[in-house]
């Protein structure tokens, strides 16, 4: 079982003891002379969770990558080695520790994605506890964003419908420079790992208005 799979299925209690205990962790790294004191409102992290009002999806994420919008943050919260490696386009780099000192402001969405999503929940409790509230994490994480969007898969009795929307799939995975994949014993699903594509920012299909850019700097 994957850790995404092993996090997915952690009862509601055992993830909020998870995330309390990473906002323990990180307070020990905290400056002496700030405040290491937090609220956490149990009660409304666990109805932001049942509601399913936490996270982002990555078929969400790609379209707002698609049409350039820039009224989010994208924030990858792996090492800067794995960051340089691959990251989703857009995205930028803060390491766990530091996103409390990372001058983000509270009125932006701000969308936290790592490999399996362990870590993102993790910085979205620590934000949540620090008053941010317009904050998600991305669901699945970047296994996830692999998955359905660099390295989509056909399987090898897939019907009608499934190869329709894999069309579709394919089509997004070139446009990010993935590599779709089709199943059954000669495909491409059986080779080795596909390498992960040269990250750059995509340019917006033809025909897509350009958005408003901000103030704020945003790269890969």
């Amino acid at each position: 079982m994957t850790m995404q799979a092993r996090w997915s299925a952690l009862p509601l209690n055992q993830k909020l003891a998870a995330g309390a205990l990473c906002l323990g962790f990180l307070s020990l790294f905290a400056s002496p002379y700030q405040s290491t004191v937090v609220a956490v409102d149990v009660k409304d992290l666990a109805g932001l969770i049942e509601q399913e009002k936490d996270h982002v999806l990555v078929g969400d994420l790609t379209s707002w990558i698609v049409q350039g919008r820039t009224d989010y943050r994208l924030i990858d919260l792996r090492g800067e080695r794995e960051f340089a490696e691959y990251h989703i386009p857009t995205a930028e780099n803060l390491v766990l520790s530091s996103l409390p000192d990372a001058g983000l402001s509270p009125t932006e969405k701000i969308v936290l994605y790592s490999d399996g999503g362990i870590h993102a929940y993790q910085g979205w409790m620590l934000m949540r506890a620090k008053g941010y509230r317009n904050l998600y994490t991305l669901k699945g994480g970047l296994d996830q964003w692999k998955d359905e969007v660099l390295f989509p898969t056909l399987a090898e009795h897939a019907t009608p419908l499934e190869r329709a929307r894999f069309e579709r799939a394919a089509s997004l995975s070139r446009f990010f420079g993935g590599a779709p994949r089709t199943g059954g014993p000669g495909g491409t699903a059986a080779m080795k790992a596909p390498e992960l594509p040269k990250v750059e920012a995509p340019a917006a299909p033809t025909g897509t208005a350009p958005a408003k850019s901000r103030k704020k700097k945003e790269g890969c």
